[in-house]
């Protein structure tokens, strides 16, 4: 790729490349700055393997951009829900129990290893690794929808909605207590402010706790700026004593909601992370129902809705996912 430095350029080659390579190489500043440590970049034949390096305006400057290689990870022959897929993008429909990407703890069975048998050749090859371009991830034990980029121009496109927060995304979770916006306890809550609609609006920072590496805790002050809001659908008991909520994300960190709900004192269901087991008053619920409650067995959180700008024909997208079986289940209990 041959690209001319226009006018009045940043004085360091990695941020004229940054703006001057044309959108449509899918390149990203990352991209292009590995390449450059690489010595993938010249000028006049010499090769420029500092970032820093000084260019000028009509500088000519040749980019090689070499092929990408074979992911490590190995395809897999897993079933997926698949609820849309074009030459860019792929949406899944994800189950519970299955990761996103492969890790020590799980180095098989993986999202990325059934996309990689499934889709096989025809995947991004962004960080210079053909693989799929997974954009954003949900927990192993959270069931719901997952957009998948299958070109380098689709996954720099979703990349930058996820950077911007302006992908929609609308959560299902099951939660102990009513969580009410009225309520003086919530109000007196540090980083909880109500919204109109009765929408409670949760803004911390989220950072690994200080004593359990495998957690994530509140903070103000250090940390990565996290916002959820969350508003009520469904409360069950008598008196009520769990709740169906919506909970929007302004941001995506790590176990963002789970965190945030047990924050304010409404912890999700089956969350044994972050203590979402409480014993049920036996005048609220039935036995059977209690029994339910205790026994599901993972986080009661289900990724319904998601919306996103297509990266390529601009056109808005949405997509909902049903509830998964065991959820579904147990609140049509809760209902009866």
């Amino acid at each position: 790729m041959r690209v001319v430095i226009s006018a009045a350029p940043p004085p360091r080659l990695d941020k004229a490349l940054a703006r001057d390579v044309p959108e449509a190489a899918a390149l990203s500043r990352t991209r292009l700055a590995r390449l450059i440590a690489e010595g993938h970049v010249s000028r006049g034949g010499d090769v420029l393997a500092d970032p820093k390096a000084k260019v000028a305006e009509g500088d000519v400057l040749d980019i090689r951009v070499p092929e990408a290689e074979q992911s490590h990870i190995g395809p897999e022959d897993i079933p997926l829900d698949v609820l849309y897929e074009d030459a860019d993008l792929i949406v899944v429909n994800k189950p519970v129990g299955m990761v996103v990407h492969p890790a020590p703890g799980s180095p098989s069975g993986t999202m990325v290893n059934a996309l990689l048998h499934h889709f096989g050749d025809d995947l991004s090859g962004v960080g210079g690794e053909k693989r799929p371009g997974i954009v954003h991830r949900i927990d192993k034990d959270t069931s719901g929808l997952l957009v998948v980029a299958k070109t380098d121009r689709a996954h720099h496109g979703l990349a930058a909605q996820f950077e911007a927060h302006s992908v929609a995304r609308s959560y299902l979770a099951l939660c102990y207590g009513v969580p009410d916006t009225g309520d003086p306890r919530l109000r007196g809550l540090r980083g909880v402010s109500a919204e109109p609609g009765a929408v409670i609006k949760v803004t911390t920072q989220l950072a690994r706790h200080r004593t359990d590496r495998q957690k994530q805790a509140v903070f103000f002050g250090q940390g990565r700026h996290a916002v959820t809001r969350a508003r009520l659908l469904e409360s069950f008991g008598t008196p009520p004593t769990l709740a169906l909520l919506e909970c929007r994300l302004e941001t995506g960190r790590t176990h963002q909601i789970r965190v945030h709900m047990a924050h304010i004192g409404h912890g999700l269901v089956g969350d044994q992370t972050y203590g979402g087991r409480r014993k049920l008053a036996a005048s609220a619920v039935s036995g059977e129902v209690a029994e339910a409650v205790q026994g599901f067995a993972r986080q009661a959180l289900h990724a319904a809705e998601l919306g996103f700008e297509h990266p390529v024909t601009g056109a808005w997208m949405t997509f909902e996912a049903p509830l998964p079986d065991d959820l579904a289940r147990l609140i049509a209990l809760l209902r009866g």
